[in-house]
């Protein structure tokens, strides 16, 4: 268990707490924001909507970051105006979304992003407008355009950190759920009854994770409870929703701490089941490469270096991979297809849970089909696979290989001073492969006896493993 998942288990606030009809005011002078450090744009739009007689505020993220000494990525304003009379107030807005209709306002590449107040969805499906609201058999919100007031959106937002308002005009901030106290406190706590505010939408358990890792934050007691039983529930989640979800999660430059709380709850199953089955048959080696593909991919975020979400894929699938390899190969199939028809059979599978995109899904077949070819360099292959445009991550990925563990009898060194030799360095250790198994023959083309083993070179088996 995380420090993070038993930093939860404080005495938590009694729930009755964090539903109030009217917020703790805190005034500049309790408080640290000023104007001038959020956006322009957003404090304009707060500004321009307050003069037409609406209430506006910036919400959200931006104001629970800006308490933390965080730089927010974007800048959200909650308003009474509804969507329509947003626009009709600005030329460059445009609305957005049927589940959760919002508007967008564009300033050159800045995009502010202006949502109208929601009220509770009716408890009674006869009192539901589907035009408005609508929730499927197990309480999953399908639409959620019900507007209200502004107690009424505090109340139905989904973390205490979450509902703080802040007026840039007064410079106050408006807080209906404890939310500062929880700041100070660095914890995680849903607004309501967790149960059924993640039955409600069970994207939720993924941000309740994503916010704990990006902040350091635990999560309290009785929000963490219900996540393992109702992790099944992210199978309802359309897979699109999903990439954009995992991609937030594993692109925040804390990957590695997600990826612990997200075995920890039981939430990293429903969306990667064959790698998750992996961890379970296999942990050691499944652990430390997924682990090992995650920290170096939190190091590059922060170092600002690119990030491609293809080698982040390939690696928390990969796991799953050899084994499915390997029985294609027990029943007569050559390596390499054997390699690509357990890739596309792998690929086609997770996609029915995250809907991974086929400019994403191509390269990770890419970089699995290196595996199979980087051991092969007798004659002129070494300098052709060098060509390749996908060496340089495949050539990547087998160092992450043998980070984990896999035994490869030197291969990424090899490689490695490969890359570095001159002509003549490089024909000599072309040479000295041919006296030696260079991974185009050895363990392929000897008989095997009865009941033995076949081992692959770039494919681990389950001893390698």
């Amino acid at each position: 268990m995380l420090k993070k998942l038993f930093q939860s288990f404080r005495s938590p606030l009694r729930r009755t707490q964090h539903i109030r009809s009217t917020p703790e005011v805190l005034n500049s002078g309790q408080h640290s924001l000023q104007k001038a450090q959020f956006s322009r744009y957003a404090v304009n739009i707060v500004e321009r909507l307050q003069n037409a007689g609406y209430q506006a505020y910036l919400v959200g993220g931006c104001v629970r970051d800006m308490l933390l000494n965080i730089t927010p990525k974007d800048f959200d304003v909650a308003t009474s105006a509804t969507p329509e009379q947003i626009r009709a107030e600005f030329r460059n807005a445009r609305i957005i979304g049927r589940r959760f209709k919002l508007v967008h306002i564009h300033f050159g590449r800045e995009i502010i992003e202006v949502a109208t107040f929601r009220a509770n969805h009716p408890q009674n499906d006869e009192d539901e407008d589907s035009n408005q609201s609508s929730r499927n058999e197990s309480g999953r919100i399908l639409r959620d355009n019900v507007y209200g007031t502004l107690e009424e959106d505090a109340q139905r937002r989904d973390f205490t950190i979450n509902a703080l308002y802040y007026d840039p005009v007064s410079e106050r901030i408006l807080d209906y759920a404890n939310g500062v106290h929880d700041i100070r406190n660095r914890l995680i706590r849903l607004i309501g009854d967790p149960k059924q505010r993640y039955q409600e939408d069970p994207v939720r358990m993924l941000r309740a994770v994503r916010f704990a890792a990006k902040l350091d934050f635990g999560i309290e007691k009785h929000s963490a409870l219900p996540i393992r039983e109702l992790a099944p529930m992210l199978r309802e989640i359309p897979s699109a929703r999903l990439f954009e979800e995992v991609l937030k999660l594993f692109l925040s430059g804390n990957a590695a701490d997600t990826f612990e709380m997200l075995v920890d709850l039981q939430l990293f199953d429903p969306l990667f089941p064959a790698s998750a089955e992996a961890l379970e048959h296999n942990p050691t080696y499944t652990h430390t490469l997924i682990s090992e593909a995650l920290i170096n991919t939190d190091l590059r975020i922060k170092q600002n270096k690119p990030v491609t979400p293809a080698f982040l894929f390939a690696a928390l699938l990969w796991p799953a991979l050899p084994a499915r390899v390997l029985r294609l190969q027990d029943r007569g199939m050559p390596p390499i297809p054997a390699m690509q028809e357990a890739a596309h059979e792998l690929i086609a599978e997770q996609c029915q849970r995250i809907a991974i995109p086929k400019r994403f899904t191509m390269p990770i077949r890419e970089i699995w089909d290196m595996q199979e070819r980087l051991p092969r360099r007798s004659g002129k292959r070494a300098d052709l696979l060098l060509e390749n445009p996908r060496f340089r991550a495949g050539y990547d990925f087998l160092l992450l290989r043998e980070s984990a563990g896999e035994q490869t009898d030197g291969l990424g060194e090899w490689w490695t001073d490969y890359q570095d030799a001159n002509d003549s360095e490089r024909r000599e250790m072309i040479r000295e492969l041919s006296g030696k198994d260079d991974g185009t023959s050895g363990p392929r083309k000897r008989r095997r006896s009865s009941g033995a083993k076949r081992k692959r070179a770039g494919v681990p088996s389950a001893s390698d493993e």
